[in-house]
């Protein structure tokens, strides 16, 4: 780090602490040159993520598209807003720790996973989207997919 008073490069930290807010580390530094105390703020660097859609493009990931997509399958249905939000920051954490890229399919599976557990109508709203679905039969195997993937397995007492 340069000194701002004399712009020599070598100085000692004197102090580490968390930010106030958390999300950086304040250090007070010492010039070994000129002896000037100043300070710096180191915080993290997030990698941009990006979503490669099905036609091979790539747009920046923004997770209050999650936000919109989660709140829109749960209209009117008994989700608080603060339990949207925090889904959505999951997946998001989920999505980053796959790596910088990742597929539009990957994020829409992660949202079907994460709403299966949370509602299984807003599963349903989402996943007709989804998957567009063209009639009542699409509907009735997605159901008899997400009952036998929920319902506990039932064991035949005479036997």
């Amino acid at each position: 780090m340069r000194c701002p008073t004399c712009a020599h490069f070598d100085d000692k930290v004197v102090d580490s602490r968390q930010s106030d807010d958390g999300e950086a580390v304040r250090r007070r530094r010492e010039c070994l040159a000129c002896g000037a105390r100043f300070t710096t703020f180191e915080r993290l660097e997030l990698v941009p993520m990006v979503v490669v859609k099905r036609s091979g493009d790539r747009v920046p990931f923004e997770q209050n598209k999650i936000n919109e997509g989660i709140a829109a399958a749960a209209k009117g249905r008994p989700i608080e807003e603060e339990t949207i939000l925090l889904t959505a920051a999951a997946i998001a954490e989920e999505l980053r720790l796959v790596g910088p890229e990742v597929t539009s399919e990957q994020v829409g599976f992660a949202v079907l996973e994460h709403l299966r557990d949370l509602d299984h109508v807003a599963y349903m709203r989402f996943v007709s989207v989804y998957k567009g679905f063209d009639d009542a039969a699409d509907f009735q195997r997605e159901i008899t997919l997400l009952t036998k993937a929920t319902e506990p397995k039932r064991h035949d007492s005479r036997a």
